[in-house]
């Protein structure tokens, strides 16, 4: 059984493909392009910590398939420091 075989799961009880999808994470400030490189042609927003360390990114993107949205978590699991929410 895959990792992500649980979420899958949970996406596709709960939504149905295509639907848009709210992405949110954490990551250290400085590290914010690699989150908004996966999200190329959408508007993302941001907001800073309050000391200013980290930064939060949320994308909200129309995706085809519950194994679209895994694919963009796996990409994400590689920015250093990276927290999903």
């Amino acid at each position: 059984m895959s990792k992500y075989a649980r979420f899958k799961e949970k996406l596709d009880n709960n939504h149905i493909w295509p639907s848009i999808y709210m992405f949110k994470f954490i990551v250290p400030t400085g590290r914010e392009e690699e989150i908004n490189r996966l999200f190329p042609k959408n508007q993302l927003s941001s907001r800073y910590s309050k000391n200013g360390k980290y930064i939060s990114i949320t994308a909200q993107v129309m995706m085809q398939s519950s194994d679209e949205v895994i694919r963009v978590y796996e990409r994400a699991h590689h920015v250093e420091g990276v927290i999903a929410l």
